[in-house]
Protein backbone atom coordinates (compact mmCIF):
# COMPACT_ATOMS: atom_id res chain seq x y z
CA UNK A 1 0.00 0.00 0.00
CA UNK A 2 1.17 3.45 -0.48
CA UNK A 3 1.91 5.92 2.42
CA UNK A 4 -0.79 8.04 3.58
CA UNK A 5 1.15 11.39 1.67
CA UNK A 6 1.49 9.50 -1.35
CA UNK A 7 -2.03 9.02 -1.32
CA UNK A 8 -3.51 11.88 -0.90
CA UNK A 9 -1.05 13.67 -3.26
CA UNK A 10 -2.32 10.92 -5.88
CA UNK A 11 -5.89 11.79 -5.01
CA UNK A 12 -5.20 15.46 -5.54
CA UNK A 13 -3.48 14.88 -8.35
CA UNK A 14 -6.21 13.20 -10.08
CA UNK A 15 -8.96 15.98 -8.68
CA UNK A 16 -7.56 17.96 -10.58
CA UNK A 17 -7.12 15.77 -13.88
CA UNK A 18 -10.65 15.78 -13.53
CA UNK A 19 -11.30 19.87 -12.73
CA UNK A 20 -9.78 20.27 -16.29
CA UNK A 21 -12.22 21.50 -19.03
CA UNK A 22 -12.18 22.31 -22.49
CA UNK A 23 -15.50 24.09 -22.61
CA UNK A 24 -15.62 27.13 -24.54
CA UNK A 25 -16.51 30.55 -22.84
CA UNK A 26 -18.21 33.58 -24.46
CA UNK A 27 -19.09 35.19 -21.16
CA UNK A 28 -17.83 38.70 -20.78
CA UNK A 29 -14.30 39.29 -19.16
CA UNK A 30 -13.97 39.43 -15.72
CA UNK A 31 -12.29 42.83 -14.51
CA UNK A 32 -9.91 42.65 -11.74
CA UNK A 33 -8.65 45.41 -9.39
CA UNK A 34 -5.37 46.81 -10.23
CA UNK A 35 -5.64 45.44 -13.78
CA UNK A 36 -5.63 47.70 -16.85
CA UNK A 37 -8.22 48.18 -19.22
CA UNK A 38 -8.75 46.52 -22.12
CA UNK A 39 -6.34 43.47 -20.92
CA UNK A 40 -2.87 43.45 -22.88
CA UNK A 41 -1.81 39.95 -23.37
CA UNK A 42 1.72 38.68 -24.36
CA UNK A 43 2.70 37.90 -28.10
CA UNK A 44 1.94 34.16 -28.50
CA UNK A 45 -1.66 34.69 -27.08
CA UNK A 46 -2.08 37.56 -29.43
CA UNK A 47 -0.76 36.02 -32.22
CA UNK A 48 -3.40 32.75 -31.21
CA UNK A 49 -6.10 35.22 -31.14
CA UNK A 50 -5.53 37.24 -34.66
CA UNK A 51 -4.81 33.48 -36.30
CA UNK A 52 -8.62 32.49 -34.79
CA UNK A 53 -10.05 35.96 -36.15
CA UNK A 54 -8.88 35.03 -39.39
CA UNK A 55 -9.98 31.54 -38.91
CA UNK A 56 -13.72 32.91 -38.56
CA UNK A 57 -13.71 35.50 -41.43
CA UNK A 58 -12.65 32.74 -43.60
CA UNK A 59 -15.73 30.97 -42.92
CA UNK A 60 -17.71 33.02 -45.33
CA UNK A 61 -16.16 30.80 -48.30
CA UNK A 62 -14.45 27.87 -46.55
CA UNK A 63 -16.44 25.88 -44.46
CA UNK A 64 -15.13 25.30 -40.81
CA UNK A 65 -15.86 21.73 -39.67
CA UNK A 66 -16.01 21.59 -35.26
CA UNK A 67 -14.42 18.45 -34.20
CA UNK A 68 -13.76 16.99 -30.54
CA UNK A 69 -10.93 15.05 -30.49
CA UNK A 70 -9.35 13.61 -27.35
CA UNK A 71 -5.68 11.07 -26.27
CA UNK A 72 -4.17 12.40 -29.99
CA UNK A 73 -0.51 11.92 -29.96
CA UNK A 74 1.63 13.76 -32.43
CA UNK A 75 2.15 10.39 -34.73
CA UNK A 76 -1.57 10.03 -34.78
CA UNK A 77 -2.50 13.75 -35.87
CA UNK A 78 0.09 13.90 -38.46
CA UNK A 79 -1.62 10.68 -39.89
CA UNK A 80 -5.22 12.19 -39.74
CA UNK A 81 -4.12 15.06 -41.30
CA UNK A 82 -1.93 12.85 -44.44
CA UNK A 83 -5.51 11.08 -44.52
CA UNK A 84 -7.72 14.37 -45.07
CA UNK A 85 -5.21 15.38 -47.88
CA UNK A 86 -5.57 12.32 -49.58
CA UNK A 87 -8.98 11.94 -49.32
CA UNK A 88 -9.37 15.29 -50.86
CA UNK A 89 -7.28 14.87 -53.55
CA UNK A 90 -8.96 11.49 -54.61
CA UNK A 91 -12.43 13.37 -54.14
CA UNK A 92 -11.15 16.16 -56.70
CA UNK A 93 -9.66 13.79 -59.15
CA UNK A 94 -12.85 11.52 -59.13
CA UNK A 95 -14.91 14.22 -60.01
CA UNK A 96 -12.25 15.60 -62.58
CA UNK A 97 -12.82 12.41 -64.17
CA UNK A 98 -16.80 11.94 -64.03
CA UNK A 99 -17.05 15.75 -65.60
CA UNK A 100 -18.12 15.62 -69.39
CA UNK A 101 -16.26 18.30 -69.94
CA UNK A 102 -12.61 18.84 -69.63
CA UNK A 103 -12.03 20.79 -66.42
CA UNK A 104 -8.66 22.22 -65.55
CA UNK A 105 -7.44 22.01 -62.25
CA UNK A 106 -7.90 24.55 -59.74
CA UNK A 107 -5.03 25.98 -58.00
CA UNK A 108 -6.44 26.03 -53.87
CA UNK A 109 -5.21 25.61 -50.76
CA UNK A 110 -5.82 22.14 -49.12
CA UNK A 111 -7.83 21.04 -45.93
CA UNK A 112 -6.50 22.69 -42.97
CA UNK A 113 -6.73 20.87 -39.86
CA UNK A 114 -5.66 22.41 -36.74
CA UNK A 115 -6.14 22.13 -33.03
CA UNK A 116 -7.40 24.95 -30.85
CA UNK A 117 -7.00 27.04 -27.75
CA UNK A 118 -10.59 26.77 -26.53
CA UNK A 119 -10.00 29.67 -23.75
CA UNK A 120 -8.18 32.12 -26.82
CA UNK A 121 -11.36 30.82 -29.40
CA UNK A 122 -13.83 31.60 -27.09
CA UNK A 123 -12.59 35.52 -26.75
CA UNK A 124 -12.23 35.16 -30.32
CA UNK A 125 -15.38 34.01 -30.97
CA UNK A 126 -16.77 36.63 -28.65
CA UNK A 127 -15.34 39.58 -30.49
CA UNK A 128 -16.39 38.24 -34.09
CA UNK A 129 -18.87 40.87 -34.85
CA UNK A 130 -20.77 39.43 -37.62
CA UNK A 131 -22.01 36.28 -35.44
CA UNK A 132 -24.68 37.30 -32.80
CA UNK A 133 -24.39 36.22 -29.81
CA UNK A 134 -26.71 33.24 -30.19
CA UNK A 135 -24.59 32.03 -32.69
CA UNK A 136 -21.85 31.75 -30.67
CA UNK A 137 -23.23 30.42 -27.69
CA UNK A 138 -24.67 27.84 -29.82
CA UNK A 139 -21.43 26.94 -31.17
CA UNK A 140 -19.56 27.08 -27.78
CA UNK A 141 -22.56 24.69 -26.19
CA UNK A 142 -20.98 21.96 -29.45
CA UNK A 143 -17.59 21.14 -27.31
CA UNK A 144 -17.21 19.10 -24.45
CA UNK A 145 -13.84 18.46 -24.85
CA UNK A 146 -10.87 18.85 -27.18
CA UNK A 147 -11.41 21.15 -30.02
CA UNK A 148 -9.71 21.30 -33.55
CA UNK A 149 -11.42 22.53 -36.57
CA UNK A 150 -11.39 21.28 -40.10
CA UNK A 151 -10.92 24.32 -42.79
CA UNK A 152 -12.00 23.31 -46.52
CA UNK A 153 -11.26 25.48 -49.33
CA UNK A 154 -14.72 25.60 -50.69
CA UNK A 155 -18.29 23.96 -50.22
CA UNK A 156 -17.54 20.88 -51.83
CA UNK A 157 -20.24 18.12 -50.77
CA UNK A 158 -18.57 15.11 -52.79
CA UNK A 159 -14.82 16.03 -50.74
CA UNK A 160 -16.71 17.15 -47.68
CA UNK A 161 -17.95 13.20 -47.68
CA UNK A 162 -14.58 12.04 -48.69
CA UNK A 163 -13.05 13.39 -46.20
CA UNK A 164 -15.80 12.52 -43.17
CA UNK A 165 -15.77 8.64 -44.37
CA UNK A 166 -11.87 9.30 -44.08
CA UNK A 167 -12.01 10.26 -40.23
CA UNK A 168 -14.45 7.54 -39.54
CA UNK A 169 -11.91 5.08 -41.12
CA UNK A 170 -8.80 6.55 -39.94
CA UNK A 171 -10.68 6.80 -36.48
CA UNK A 172 -13.00 4.14 -35.59
CA UNK A 173 -15.58 4.82 -32.89
CA UNK A 174 -14.47 3.63 -29.67
CA UNK A 175 -16.14 0.84 -28.09
CA UNK A 176 -17.49 0.81 -24.60
CA UNK A 177 -15.79 -0.92 -21.69
CA UNK A 178 -18.30 -3.99 -20.83
CA UNK A 179 -18.85 -4.79 -17.09
CA UNK A 180 -15.80 -7.18 -16.64
CA UNK A 181 -13.70 -5.38 -18.37
CA UNK A 182 -14.46 -2.54 -15.87
CA UNK A 183 -14.15 -4.42 -13.00
CA UNK A 184 -10.90 -6.11 -14.03
CA UNK A 185 -9.15 -1.98 -14.33
CA UNK A 186 -10.65 -1.38 -10.96
CA UNK A 187 -9.12 -4.73 -9.31
CA UNK A 188 -5.35 -3.71 -11.13
CA UNK A 189 -6.15 -0.02 -9.73
CA UNK A 190 -6.60 -1.11 -5.94
CA UNK A 191 -3.85 -4.04 -6.02
CA UNK A 192 -1.01 -4.00 -3.59
CA UNK A 193 2.12 -3.24 -5.87
CA UNK A 194 4.27 -6.35 -6.23
CA UNK A 195 7.37 -5.51 -4.38
CA UNK A 196 6.26 -3.00 -1.46
CA UNK A 197 7.68 -0.07 0.16
CA UNK A 198 9.45 0.91 -3.45
CA UNK A 199 8.17 3.06 -6.11
CA UNK A 200 6.01 0.65 -8.89
CA UNK A 201 8.05 0.80 -12.31
CA UNK A 202 5.81 3.70 -14.42
CA UNK A 203 3.99 2.73 -17.54
CA UNK A 204 2.85 4.78 -20.47
CA UNK A 205 -0.27 4.30 -21.22
CA UNK A 206 -2.07 3.01 -23.98
CA UNK A 207 -3.96 6.07 -25.87
CA UNK A 208 -6.79 5.16 -28.31
CA UNK A 209 -7.60 8.55 -29.82
CA UNK A 210 -11.12 9.23 -30.29
CA UNK A 211 -12.51 11.94 -33.00
CA UNK A 212 -16.23 12.90 -33.84
CA UNK A 213 -17.56 16.21 -35.65
CA UNK A 214 -19.85 18.01 -33.13
CA UNK A 215 -20.97 20.65 -36.04
CA UNK A 216 -19.94 22.89 -38.64
CA UNK A 217 -19.65 26.54 -39.71
CA UNK A 218 -20.61 27.44 -43.26
CA UNK A 219 -21.57 30.81 -44.31
CA UNK A 220 -22.70 32.32 -41.32
CA UNK A 221 -25.06 29.35 -40.24
CA UNK A 222 -24.23 27.09 -37.34
CA UNK A 223 -25.30 23.00 -38.62
CA UNK A 224 -25.05 20.55 -35.84
CA UNK A 225 -23.45 16.97 -36.80
CA UNK A 226 -26.53 15.15 -38.52
CA UNK A 227 -27.07 18.71 -40.47
CA UNK A 228 -23.14 18.11 -41.44
CA UNK A 229 -23.50 14.43 -43.06
CA UNK A 230 -26.94 15.61 -44.81
CA UNK A 231 -24.59 18.55 -46.65
CA UNK A 232 -22.04 16.22 -47.78
CA UNK A 233 -24.80 13.52 -49.64
CA UNK A 234 -25.56 16.53 -51.50
CA UNK A 235 -24.30 17.34 -55.31
CA UNK A 236 -21.80 19.66 -56.49
CA UNK A 237 -23.23 23.36 -57.13
CA UNK A 238 -22.41 22.69 -60.92
CA UNK A 239 -24.63 19.74 -60.81
CA UNK A 240 -27.18 21.52 -58.71
CA UNK A 241 -27.45 24.33 -61.57
CA UNK A 242 -27.31 21.82 -64.43
CA UNK A 243 -30.51 20.25 -62.38
CA UNK A 244 -32.31 23.75 -62.32
CA UNK A 245 -31.94 24.01 -65.93
CA UNK A 246 -33.59 20.90 -66.98
CA UNK A 247 -36.31 22.04 -65.04
CA UNK A 248 -37.02 25.12 -66.38
CA UNK A 249 -36.36 24.05 -70.06
CA UNK A 250 -38.44 20.86 -69.80
CA UNK A 251 -41.58 22.68 -70.44
CA UNK A 252 -40.62 24.53 -73.25
CA UNK A 253 -39.14 21.58 -75.01
CA UNK A 254 -42.11 19.66 -74.47
CA UNK A 255 -44.16 22.22 -76.14
CA UNK A 256 -41.85 22.03 -79.15
CA UNK A 257 -42.13 18.70 -79.54
CA UNK A 258 -46.07 19.13 -79.60
CA UNK A 259 -45.82 21.87 -82.23
CA UNK A 260 -43.11 19.72 -84.48
CA UNK A 261 -45.32 16.91 -84.38
CA UNK A 262 -48.14 19.06 -85.02
CA UNK A 263 -46.84 20.35 -88.28
CA UNK A 264 -48.64 19.89 -91.75
CA UNK A 265 -51.23 17.73 -91.60
CA UNK A 266 -50.56 16.34 -88.65
CA UNK A 267 -52.46 20.08 -86.64
CA UNK A 268 -55.83 18.70 -87.42
CA UNK A 269 -55.49 15.65 -85.56
CA UNK A 270 -53.60 17.34 -82.44
CA UNK A 271 -56.29 19.84 -81.80
CA UNK A 272 -58.90 16.94 -82.54
CA UNK A 273 -57.23 15.29 -79.84
CA UNK A 274 -56.31 17.97 -77.63
CA UNK A 275 -60.68 18.87 -78.08
CA UNK A 276 -62.01 15.12 -77.18
CA UNK A 277 -59.62 14.63 -74.48
CA UNK A 278 -60.81 18.15 -72.77
CA UNK A 279 -64.39 17.09 -73.29
CA UNK A 280 -63.49 13.59 -71.84
CA UNK A 281 -62.29 15.85 -68.68
CA UNK A 282 -65.39 17.71 -68.24
CA UNK A 283 -67.89 15.11 -68.86
CA UNK A 284 -66.06 13.03 -66.02
CA UNK A 285 -66.22 15.85 -63.80
CA UNK A 286 -69.93 16.76 -64.08
CA UNK A 287 -71.63 14.32 -61.46
CA UNK A 288 -74.62 12.28 -62.43
CA UNK A 289 -78.01 13.39 -61.97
Amino acid sequence: MLPPHASRLASTSAQRLQARTYAISVKPPVKYLGKPEPRVYGTKKSFLYNHYIRILQSSTNSPLIFLEHKDFSVPRLIQLRKEIANASDRATKSQMAMSPVPIAPEVTEPPSLKVMRTTIFGVALRDYAPLDKAVTEQIASMVKGGFAILSLPTLNPPQLNAILRALDRTVPPKKPLSKEEIAQKKAEADADPVTPGRRPKRQRPTMTPELKVVGALIEGRVLTSPAVQDVSKLPTLDTLRAQIVGLLSSPATQLAAVLSEASGGKLHRTLEGFKRSLEEGQSAAVPPP
